[in-house]
């Protein structure tokens, strides 16, 4: 028998097996062996963060603050804030089997990249309808296209959120109202449509930021009285 036995064979005798127990051996206690088990960080908050920077800084730009009226910075915040972050966000929540928090995070990323390739000369969007470098009326139109698509996508969001918490679903249904003002000023050129996007996507901003911060102030990092309430919408598994 093998060594971790309790018995020995030692022998024959009148052809027989002759066994031996070995009694130290069965009072000493077997050793437990511990599992490891893998953690991982939740992606969540930097997602929230870079969707609300992202659209904090486009809704400031298209309420002119500072008297800024080149929007173009936005496409440092679109690009390398929130396409990036979000699209590497949306992967590793698909890693982690999180198949909604997945879909949104890769959609506004791609999103913030197809955004900031409207500023990029390189890729050649405005100057396709521009005449003598002036964006014409075509062009306007098809942004206000290309928003309208977008408020559909978040729509679809919105309604699965519905039992999430009520900063997500805040966040959600601002965006969408934010993009059908945008969209409807780009078709228009009314300019009061393009004021009550921006203060709206204000609103966006912040309630991301919330639902953001929420997650990452936690009892490891923060005080007790710093903390924000997740103000969930219904029980996880009701």
């Amino acid at each position: 028998m093998s060594s971790g036995s309790n018995t020995d064979k030692t022998g024959m005798a009148d052809g027989y097996y002759v066994e031996t127990v070995d009694v130290e051996a069965a009072r000493r206690p077997t050793e437990t062996v511990h599992r490891y088990e893998r953690t991982y960080g939740n992606p969540t908050p930097v997602g929230m963060l870079a969707y609300a920077t992202v659209i904090l800084c486009s809704s400031l730009l298209t309420l002119h603050a500072g008297n800024v009226y080149t929007p173009n910075l936005v496409l440092l915040f679109a690009t390398f804030y929130g396409g990036i972050t979000q699209t590497l966000v949306g992967l590793m929540e698909m890693f982690l089997g999180n198949t909604y928090n997945a879909s949104v995070f890769l959609t506004f990323g791609s999103f913030n990249f197809s955004y900031g390739a409207l500023y990029l000369p390189s890729i050649g969007i405005a100057a396709a309808y521009s005449v003598d470098g002036t964006p014409t009326e075509e062009f306007y139109h098809a942004v206000g296209l290309f928003l309208s698509v977008w408020t559909f996508v978040t729509f679809i969001f919105t309604i699965g959120a519905l039992r999430t918490t009520l900063p997500i679903v805040g966040t959600l249904g601002c965006t969408v109202l934010s993009l059908s003002c945008l969209a409807a000023n780009a078709f228009t050129g009314i300019e009061s449509l393009a004021t009550a996007g921006g203060v709206l996507g204000i609103c966006c901003a912040f309630g991301a930021y919330y639902g953001g911060v929420s997650m990452l102030w936690t009892k490891q990092t923060t005080f007790s009285f710093i903390r924000l309430p997740p103000l969930l919408l219904s029980p996880a598994h009701a």
